[in-house]
């Protein structure tokens, strides 16, 4: 058996942790599964070299992240690992954690305890824009609430070493949204559902600057009065119960139309 081979067989050797686990790190899993699956429908995963990660429920901050080598349309709910956060594996898996993505995701962890979900991406448009001296402009409806909160971090190599940890979370701050220059986009959110949303108004914003600059002609720009607003009319567009609330039930059915297997 080739190494392709025996890759696909632990794939589907992975027994359900469904009885292993609490009923609300099972939701979270199954629901960050789902998060995985939907960023490759919408083209935005990078083969296996990007990461999502949720908290662990009720956890001392342990975390969900997907085991190293899979697609993002082969995780399930079974398949991810959770790590604690010197990142030992705490699940007995065949698979190991993205070392970048741990050093990523463990930093925004264990300081924005409001972070149940965290999601990064490295997309053409994202990191297209990431590599803009400008960074990302107030062009669409879109990119006014991702400008409402976002911040910067510089590039500084792989995300491997452990003294760029406090660099990221100071230029994150209480933003939702960062940009990773020459790198790619982030976002944090209180639910997964949130971190999704988040993500696709950024790659959405992203996209439609790409393709406006494109065009060559003069750019309109939104007024800053109108991004203070943004968070003000976000509440007022969802009825005050947030855009993931709204849109996540819809993007699970799609899901489960197509294919349930990340529940499993």
């Amino acid at each position: 058996m080739n190494p392709a081979q025996t890759l696909a067989a632990q794939t589907l050797a992975i027994a359900s942790r469904q009885s292993q686990v609490s009923p609300e790190e099972w939701q979270t899993r199954v629901d960050l599964a789902a998060c995985y699956r939907l960023v490759a429908q919408f083209g935005w995963s990078d083969l296996v070299f990007t990461h999502i990660s949720a908290r662990v429920p009720g956890s001392s901050g342990e975390f969900l992240i997907n085991p190293y080598g899979l697609m993002f349309d082969e995780i399930t709910a079974s398949s991810l690992v959770k790590v604690d956060v010197a990142g030992n594996k705490l699940d007995d898996s065949p698979f190991p954690v993205n070392p970048a993505g741990f050093t990523i995701h463990s930093a925004i962890h264990s300081a924005r305890h409001d972070a149940q979900c965290v999601l990064h991406t490295h997309s053409l448009n994202g990191v297209a824009v990431s590599a803009q001296e400008a960074g990302l402009l107030p062009l669409s409806q879109h990119s006014i609430f991702v400008l409402s909160s976002i911040g910067y971090h510089d590039y500084e190599g792989v995300a491997l070493n452990e003294d760029e940890k406090p660099r990221l979370v100071a230029d994150m701050g209480r933003a939702n949204h960062l940009v990773l220059r020459n790198h790619g986009l982030l976002t944090a959110g209180p639910s997964i559902a949130d971190a999704f949303l988040a993500m696709y108004m950024f790659e959405a914003a992203c996209t439609i600057q790409v393709r406006a600059q494109s065009g060559g002609g003069p750019l309109l720009r939104i007024s800053q009065a109108i991004i203070d607003g943004a968070h003000k009319q976000a509440k007022q567009v969802t009825n005050s119960v947030g855009a993931g609330r709204l849109a996540w039930p819809g993007l699970l059915r799609r899901l489960d139309r197509t294919d349930p297997s990340y529940r499993k």
